[in-house]
């Protein structure tokens, strides 16, 4: 008999069944939506706050017609005393259309509240009134720095402070949650009269994120929140109905390379925009409905929006502030195309360092011309930036583009904002623009002229007190306030020894209140436009007889070696007459008339002088062109301490020299040439930058010529070998890959100088050398505490060698910790000629006024040390002219004229050791540290020419 069958359905027939049932629910589910089975539960929805975010949307973002009818600023802080100041030169920079008055300002609840002729008696009533007579000096609006990284990259650097946007940015990130109110670079940005920035993320990525402005001085609260000028609405309107701009970083071009390509880069963002676009059609669509009064908001479900795209959402709807870093032509055209495709306007364009080519391409931007953000000489630090000219400010201005400088800190320290326009004046940007392109036009861009940027009514109460004409170079800040808290002088802390800053010393001629007389470059202007940005720097090359006729100083060294020296004042000039690149006569037309007989040319100095050239030390200039660009450099070096030396070098020091990486008629050379550095001294060290560092051992530097055009030309190599460079430097915690501690670094040194490397290799040679007292060892080091353990091995060596070391300390920020004993072990110093602290181990640096008395440099000077000066950038050795007028003005006038120049040519030549006949530099217009002269000519006793420009 069979068994029965088992009760219920076989397994199979069970899934055919259960497969059966899921199918009906699915049909019934997609295809009868009004008797589903399962609902999907409503999300409630607020009808008046939709209304309310609906309405809002006609609202454009910026100030309510009452703004300036306030009577208490929204930063105000209780305790904050009023201040009457009396008696000042304001420059209110109202617009480009800056006007100056003399009168009193009266600053009260964090605001201006009063400009002109002010009566005390008005105020007698005030309490806690502070009284304060300028005597005549410059007041101006807080500058605006536009473009900062100030508290992303906080100072010193640290591996924990890093917040610049990575590979992750998005429209979605906010850069405040990253912002860092430790920041120690905050006040030197404010001893430079920065009172507010707009802080930026790093343009890796197309879109870095909600950017935001500042104001610099901490508040109470001590919060990021609190330093906002003016929070972001966020879709929010004020109690004024006002609705604050809000700020979003883009970039394109090269600088987002994480995306590949320039078509990936733009790409992105139109991917975004077009995203954008569709939530705030159906935004609309839904608001639209709203408006035609249906009773059952409900039915239309919750309000279309997707935070990653919100803010960029509201830059369709014209309430967002965006800041492009676009450099190159083509990376604006794209940017301006986008801007047509999408229709919203670009608030500012950042670096843009061929915007100045293309004036008209700006004027197509949807919405009108950006401001353009710039740097005055600071390019050829990447590829796209290879055309950016000096002259661009002009050339945008002539066109009607608003111009701005900035600092991208630390680029540039923000604390040199000031620098960025004193120079953009120098080389034609007419004055009063130059200081708007740091104040009123900066604010205006960012929506913020209502509050800041300039002196009005209503104003918030940032304003900067000068020692002299804010357009001198060397102007120092006597007094900042933010809204109406003083902050320079700083006041002290509990606890703190607050000793009177001494500011503007030696500032109290004439010359120093008025604006500076700059020289005229309208035909270096219409060639650089020409050229696009590429004219050429050589000049005219002559060889027989040149006079230089009306020179006010002559300075040169004479056959016998004597220093010669001639100044005359008033009309009472000379004439300098030169044959194959040597003077053959100083003196009246009389005097020589012999000389001058049958010159090939004469060159109207107008006043100007002849002197000895530069020297420039610490930058790449003549071992690579363009920072960014390897195929324009050496390469990077091997690390001894850290890579695997190949057999073939049989060195395990891995032992370079810079004379086998020269390279000549670079235009960073040139043009530090046409600026009167007629040499320099290269090694093969590598700048430390963000997140880099460079090799502990850097071989042996070169002394070349900056003018001349390849290694076999007459002159061109002025000594082959000069000094042995090495560098101890704490592991920078930026830097990728692993670092050699101090100690051992340290360790190697001593092994080297004490002879214990095979003197069969170069490596071994070169420090026996530099052990012996052959040649300098130049040590690039930070730390004083370093710095101490060099000197302690530095005598070691010289007891069990029974020599004589020349060490020399590069960098030194420190080195004001150790002056005296760094005198008495005769070790020179070159320091950076503008100090900026960066990294732990220079930290200590001292700022000098106004936050102190001494700068590192005037306290070396102080305790006998000789000092040279350096650059750190090739691009930037150009400007040493005009470091050297911030040096002078940071020394109270312990540091002459003399002293200073001495420190760019024979303290520097001294200390390296560098045995040179000098090229003398003419200068038309004005001697070396005047603001209204500029090179004409090279005179070459070497090459046997005259070289005029």
């Amino acid at each position: 008999m069979g068994h029965p069958p088992p009760m219920g359905l076989s397994p199979p027939t069970r899934m055919r069944l259960l497969a059966f049932l899921v199918s009906v629910f699915v049909l019934s589910y997609n295809y009868f939506p009004d008797h589903r089975v399962l609902k999907t539960p409503r999300v409630p929805v607020d009808v008046q706050e939709i209304q309310k975010r609906c309405s809002s949307f006609g609202s454009p973002a910026g100030p309510s017609p009452f703004f300036l009818e306030r009577e208490v600023s929204d930063r105000f802080e209780a305790g904050t005393n009023s201040t009457l100041i009396t008696n000042a030169t304001l420059l209110t920079g109202r617009g480009n259309d800056t006007h100056i008055m003399h009168g009193d300002l009266y600053l009260d609840n964090g605001l201006v509240k009063a400009i002109g002729t002010l009566s005390q008696q008005n105020l007698a009533n005030v309490v806690n009134l502070t009284v304060l007579n300028a005597n005549g000096a410059w007041i101006t609006p807080g500058l605006v720095d536009l473009h900062t990284n100030l508290g992303l990259l906080s100072t010193p650097f640290m591996a924990g402070a890093f917040d610049l946007a990575s590979n992750k940015g998005g429209p979605q990130l906010r850069n405040i949650d990253g912002f860092s109110t430790h920041d120690d670079s905050f006040q030197l940005a404010i001893a430079g009269g920065v009172t507010s920035a707009l802080v930026l993320p790093g343009g890796t990525n197309t879109i870095g994120g909600e950017a935001f402005m500042v104001k610099l001085r901490r508040t109470s609260e001590g919060s990021s929140s609190s330093m906002l000028v003016e929070p972001p609405s966020n879709h929010s309107e004020d109690g004024d109905g006002s609705t604050h701009w809000r700020h979003l970083a883009q970039a394109c071009g090269e600088t987002p390379s994480e995306y590949g390509t320039r078509p990936d880069a733009i790409w992105s963002l139109r991917a975004a925009y077009a995203q954008a676009r569709k939530i705030l059609v159906a935004q609309d669509a839904y608001c639209d409905k709203v408006k035609t009064g249906m009773t059952e908001v409900e039915s239309l479900g919750p309000f279309p929006e997707d935070l990653k795209f919100e803010l960029l959402v509201d830059v369709l709807r014209g309430n967002v502030k965006v800041s492009s870093q676009c450099q190159g032509v083509v990376d604006i055209d794209g940017l301006v195309r986008l801007t047509n495709e999408f229709e919203f306007p670009v608030a500012f364009l950042q670096h843009a360092s061929e915007a100045w080519l293309v004036p008209q391409l700006l004027n197509r931007t949807w919405g009108g011309s950006p401001a353009v953000a710039l740097f005055a000489t600071n390019y050829r630090y990447n590829y796209p930036s290879y055309r950016g000219s000096e002259f661009a400010p002009r050339v945008l201005a002539d066109a009607g583009i608003p111009v701005v400088m900035k600092s991208a800190h630390p680029v540039v320290n923000s604390r040199y904002l000031l620098q960025e326009a004193q120079l953009a004046h120098h080389y034609g940007l007419p004055p009063f623009l130059a200081l708007a392109s740091v104040t009123s036009i900066p604010a205006t861009a960012a929506g913020l002229a209502h509050r800041i940027g300039s002196l009005h009514e209503g104003a918030d109460a940032d304003l900067v007190m000068w020692d002299s004409n804010p357009l001198q170079f060397g102007a120092t800040p006597v007094r900042v306030w933010i809204d109406g808290r003083l902050q320079i002088p700083v006041p002290p802390r509990s606890g703190s020894t607050n000793s009177d800053v001494q500011v503007g010393v030696g500032k109290d001629g004439e010359e120093w209140t008025r604006f500076p007389a700059v020289p005229d470059w309208d035909e270096e202007r219409r060639q650089a436009v020409e050229w696009e940005g590429l004219p050429p720097l050589k000049g005219r090359k002559q060889s027989g007889k040149v006079v230089f006729l009306n020179v006010r100083e002559v300075r040169y060294h004479g056959a016998d070696g004597v220093v010669q020296e001639v100044i005359r004042s008033g009309s009472d000039l000379v004439s300098v007459a030169v044959a194959n690149g040597r003077i053959m006569c100083v003196g009246d037309e009389l005097a020589c008339s012999m000389d001058t007989l049958d010159a090939d040319e004469y060159v109207d100095l107008d006043g100007g002088a002849v002197l000895p050239g530069m020297m420039t030390f610490g930058s790449p200039l003549g071992v690579e062109e363009i920072r960014s660009e390897p195929s324009t450099g050496d390469g990077l070096p091997l690390d001894a301490f850290t890579d695997r030396v190949p057999p073939i070098l049989n060195d395990q020091g891995a032992f370079i020299s810079a004379m086998d990486a020269l390279m000549f008629g670079t235009r960073n050379a040139l043009t530090a040439y046409r600026s009167g550095l007629t040499s320099g001294t290269v090694s093969l060290m590598k700048p430390a930058h963000i997140g880099g560092s460079t090799s502990i051992i850097a071989g042996i530097s070169t002394t070349f010529s900056t003018g001349s055009l390849h290694a076999m030309e007459r002159g061109a190599i002025i000594q082959r070998f000069t000094a042995l460079h090495v560098a101890v430097h704490r592991p920078d915690s930026l830097s990728k890959g692993s670092q050699v501690s101090v100690s051992s670094q340290i360790a190697g040194l001593r092994r080297l100088l004490l002879g214990w490397e095979n003197q069969d290799t170069e490596t071994g040679r070169w420090f026996k050398r530099a052990a012996e007292g052959v040649v300098p060892l130049v040590i690039d080091v930070g730390s004083a505490d370093i710095m101490a353990t060099l000197l302690i091995l530095k005598a070691d060596v010289e007891n069990q060698l029974g020599s004589r070391m020349r060490m020399v300390f590069s960098g030194a920020a420190e080195a004001h910790i150790l002056a005296n004993e760094i005198n008495r072990a005769n070790v020179g110093v070159i320091l950076d000629a503008k100090p900026t602290t960066g990294v732990w181990d220079d930290r200590r640096a001292l700022a000098g006024p106004p936050l102190g008395n001494e700068t590192t440099l005037v306290a070396l000077f102080k305790a006998g040390v000789k000092v040279g000066l350096k650059c750190r950038e090739a691009q930037n050795a150009r400007n040493m002219r005009f470091d050297l007028a911030w040096a002078i003005s940071g020394s109270n006038g312990v540091i002459s004229k003399d002293d200073a120049y001495a420190m760019v040519s024979t303290n520097l030549k001294e200390i390296l050791g560098v045995r040179m006949e000098d090229e003398l530099v003419a200068y038309a217009g004005g001697g070396l540290l005047e603001t209204s002269s500029k090179v004409c000519a090279v005179i070459s006793a070497q090459r046997g020419q005259v070289e005029v420009f």
